[in-house]
């Protein structure tokens, strides 16, 4: 039997206190409702229709770009209830499908594995609805039975005393035979509104299928998984959740956390086995790093790609860069979207590298800047260098030869080149080409004054 997928996605989410969509406020570096259609997805859904309302563009061009023509959108607007954002998606239902599953945009740890097991144990109902079992089941809709035949769901705001003491609530997913979902529908949304809160509920259809004894509840052991997010606070504890289980997934292959409880990975990092991270390690975006590197306390790499065997010392910042196999980089250095570092090479402390490309071997050791520049095999860059890439209107390159070795506190005022095993002596302005194995000397000529400060406290003590 062939399933699709429906995610209500439509609400503006007004106590997150955002302009944003809720759902796309991001857990472990996705936008939750990029969460719930992988999950759908990866559970062998076949079409997958996504109900937007509020901010929808932005939802439907982020969906667009990950899924392709996976997934179909359709426009709650106005928004009168779940059974309304139902039934507006009914247009886009594939008449092949034969059943229909219901999930919730704003429950991005739900497992694929988790729906898998729903949607078979739901094989023969009409309709079926996950429930949990919760200690403080709060605003959540109850589970009504009759002994173990489930009878109704009652929201919260309709709910009596006595039916508000049930601890069995509606996680709100569900599984539905599609001509069944969109003949009721129909009906439901054809006559008016008899509750509280004056809105359609998908739930009303439970009590429909049950009249005909084809209702049925699963119940999710792990109660994890149903987390809504609803507040920044449960936005928080959702990402928490999530975190922890990727941290878990990593460390059991082969990966190394002082301290896990703050070490920051998202969803689609990849690490090789035998890396080393010590706590406040922050990994964002599509990064990578490889078998055997360390990365130390406080860095925060992002976008970036880390070969083998390299040394982070702490407090490191990368975006879109790549570090060769061997380096070692920092502390407290910055490598910036096109820092280019190869086998061997040193960045040390406040160094910050742009654009650039050092050979390997090249050392930049201590508080450089390096802006679209290519620095060849071996060549020093010593203390205090700047390339002086930006003239206020273009940026201009800057090449140092392999073998060459810049002295402390120099600039270079690009475009220019120093060549093959040259030197520049320290304290100078380059504005020149140095030629292979040339010394450059660009700076004023020392003169010294016999007795100059002898007179100059004498003249000012008094």
């Amino acid at each position: 039997m062939s399933t699709q997928a429906v995610i209500m996605a439509a609400g503006k989410g007004t106590r997150m206190k955002s302009d944003r969509s809720k759902v796309m406020h991001e857990v472990a570096g996705r936008p939750m409702i990029e969460w719930v259609a992988k999950a759908a997805l990866d559970a062998g859904c076949d079409n997958l229709v996504v109900i937007v309302g509020h901010q929808r563009e932005v939802v439907q061009e982020h969906l667009t770009r990950q899924f392709g023509d996976r997934v179909a959108f359709a426009v709650q607007d106005p928004q009168l209830g779940t059974g309304h954002a139902v039934f507006c998606a009914v247009p886009a239902l594939r008449d092949g499908a034969s059943r229909t599953l219901i999930l919730s945009g704003d429950v991005p740890n739900m497992q694929p594995e988790t729906i898998r097991a729903f949607v078979a144990a739901a094989q023969g109902s009409t309709l079926s609805v996950m429930t949990a079992v919760l200690a403080d089941a709060a605003r959540y809709g109850r589970i009504v039975r009759d002994g173990e035949t489930l009878r109704a769901i009652v929201e919260h705001a309709d709910a009596s005393p006595e039916v508000r003491a049930i601890r069995e609530i509606n996680t709100g997913f569900y599984v539905a035979d599609t001509e069944f979902l969109c003949t009721e529908l129909a009906k439901l949304c054809a006559g008016p509104a008899d509750n509280a809160q004056g809105e359609y509920y998908l739930t009303d259809l439970v009590a429909v299928a049950a009249a005909a004894g084809a209702a049925t509840a699963w119940v999710l052991d792990d109660v994890a998984q149903m987390q809504g997010v609803n507040t920044r606070t449960q936005l928080a504890e959702a990402t928490a959740w999530c975190r922890t289980r990727i941290n878990d997934a990593w460390m059991d292959a082969g990966v190394t956390m002082l301290d896990p409880r703050h070490t920051y990975i998202d969803a689609d990092v990849q690490l090789a086995a035998d890396v080393l991270l010590h706590p406040g390690v922050q990994l964002i975006g599509a990064t990578t790093i490889g078998e055997g590197t360390t990365v130390g306390n406080g860095c925060v790499i992002e976008d970036s790609h880390v070969a083998q065997d390299v040394t982070i010392l702490p407090f490191c910042h990368f975006e879109q860069a790549h570090v060769e196999n061997g380096a070692r980089i920092g502390p407290m250095c910055h490598l910036r979207p096109g820092a280019d570092i190869g086998p061997q090479c040193h960045v040390g402390n406040f160094v910050e590298v742009k654009n650039s490309r050092l050979d390997v071997g090249a050392k930049a050791n201590h508080h450089s800047y390096i802006g679209d520049g290519h620095i060849g095999a071996r060549a020093n860059i010593g203390a205090g260098t700047i390339f002086c890439n930006y003239d206020g209107y273009r940026k201009h390159r800057t090449t140092v030869g392999a073998g060459a070795f810049v002295g402390s506190n120099s600039a270079l005022v690009a475009p220019v080149s120093v060549g093959e095993n040259a030197y520049v002596a320290a304290g100078s302005v380059v504005t020149g080409d140095v030629p292979k194995d040339g010394l450059a000397v660009a700076r004023g000529r020392q003169r010294n004054i016999e007795g100059w400060a002898k007179g100059w406290r004498a003249t000012n003590e008094d």
